[in-house]
């Protein structure tokens, strides 16, 4: 049975939905270690088709690089894991979905350790018309609570960038 986001998941989500129809502006996501929690929690949201383009799980390197264009050569020098590739896939995203935002995630939610990365370690970019921002999060918890916190700081950096007079769920 799917689990149900947590209401200050949902608000947050609708947060972001009032703030991108507002701006008329439209999102796009790239996920990884989330695998697709973030779309469905954007999803969660009625009306959420007026901003919200689709997105991309992109959990294998290889989608990474042949859907959202990032470089192999960055894959190579950096990793998956890691604030450059977090900036490839959102930059990607944007591009792909033709959208005005997008936002990724890139990670390591656990249980074993990837890229010599600790569980908990995550990447979360915001592309968007002024260029890309990237968070590097140092997360505790079990598999699920890491990815559904990536999710609500993936939504709460967004939220920040559009309604910067807000102060965003931290």
């Amino acid at each position: 049975m799917a689990r149900t986001p947590r209401p200050d998941s949902t608000a947050l989500a609708a947060s972001v939905q009032d703030a991108l129809v507002a701006a008329t502006a439209t999102l796009g996501t790239a996920e990884s270690l989330t695998g697709g929690r973030l779309a469905a929690l954007l999803t969660s949201v009625p009306g959420a088709s007026r901003c919200y383009r689709g997105g991309i799980v992109s959990y294998a390197t290889d989608v990474k690089t042949g859907v959202l264009g990032v470089p192999s050569a960055l894959v190579e020098e950096h990793g998956v894991i890691s604030a450059a590739c977090a900036r490839a896939m959102a930059e990607g995203a944007r591009r792909v979905l033709g959208a005005t935002y997008a936002v990724s995630t890139t990670g390591v939610a656990g249980p074993d350790r990837q890229e010599d990365k600790a569980p908990g370690t995550v990447f979360v970019a915001v592309a968007g018309p002024a260029g890309a921002t990237v968070l590097s999060l140092e997360l505790t918890g079990g598999r699920a609570v890491i990815q559904q916190r990536t999710c609500e700081e993936a939504l709460a950096a967004l939220l920040g960038l559009l309604r910067p007079e807000e102060t965003p769920l931290r």
